[in-house]
């Protein structure tokens, strides 16, 4: 990845909870053929919405599967699928394909999506202006760095007329990548999880639907342009290890994900900033 942040607490915190998970013995998590059915299936998941959301299928429908689920919070985009690939853990929870493409190309990680559960709208906000026309001549923005949360964010401000990129910038684009900037807006790329922090040193930040909705702000009510779901191909799935795809309690985790009460619980609980993909 092309990711430079600085290490903060929280990812220290993550390696240490990846260090203990395989200090405790990878048995427990295997994936794949030997994996042994009686045992929780461990998954990966951000905080907000995906441990949430867990937390509800383990607390409300799990019993009625015989599944036994463990979830296991990260802070970062990179250790819940380093995890997965090693085997300590079963599954994850956080991420698209265009992310996950670009991981596995890069890592030669070998993960696959097993079911798309909800879509997070990527959003600009900002503390400094109330609309998009107000953002100044020569304002600072904050964008998510990770290669396609990046592209991704470029796109949303070239949807909404704030710069145009150069033809046929796919995936992978970056502030290079911009061919008109009429306002000459700054750019200052972060690890995801830090643009909220940075909001108000900066006037205007394209944030993660995920981080939006930790940081306590609305997509919904709060954003000055906000993603489009429909034709989104940024739906958050479930994934695992390829091969462990047919893993009984992966088969069945999947089933709950996707049912009306997991739909329900997502709608209720989070009014429109996280949107079911099923």
């Amino acid at each position: 990845m092309r990711n430079t942040a600085k290490i903060t607490t929280a990812v220290l915190a993550v390696g240490a909870l990846t260090l203990g998970l395989t200090a405790c013995g990878n048995d427990d998590n295997k994936t794949g053929a030997g994996a042994d059915p009686s045992k929780p299936l461990v998954v990966a998941a951000s905080s907000v919405p995906h441990a949430e959301i867990l937390g509800f299928v383990k607390d409300e429908l799990a019993a009625k599967e015989d599944l036994k689920l463990e979830v296991k919070e990260f802070a970062d985009y990179v250790t819940p699928n380093t995890a997965t690939q090693s085997g300590e853990v079963g599954a994850n929870y956080f991420q698209h394909k265009p992310y996950l493409d670009d991981f596995n190309k890069k890592n030669k990680t070998t993960i696959v999506p097993v079911v798309t559960v909800h879509l997070e709208p990527l959003g600009l906000y900002s503390k400094k202006v109330d609309k998009l026309a107000d953002l100044k001549e020569g304002a600072t923005v904050a964008l998510p760095n990770d290669t396609t949360n990046e592209a991704r964010a470029l796109r949303l401000l070239e949807q909404n007329g704030l710069i145009k990129l150069k033809p046929g910038t796919g995936n992978e684009a970056t502030p290079k990548d911009i061919a008109e900037n009429p306002k000459k807006l700054t750019f200052k790329e972060l690890e995801a999880a830090a643009v909220p922090r940075a909001l108000g040193d900066v006037d205007a930040a394209v944030i993660n639907g995920n981080y939006a909705v930790q940081t306590k702000l609305s997509p919904k009510n709060d954003s000055l342009v906000l993603e489009s779901a429909e034709n989104n191909p940024y739906g958050n799935f479930l994934a695992v290890k390829e091969g462990s795809e047919k893993d009984p309690r992966v088969v069945k985790l999947a089933k709950l994900l996707t049912t009306p009460e997991v739909k329900k619980f997502i709608a209720d609980k989070y009014d429109g900033s996280v949107i079911p993909a099923f």
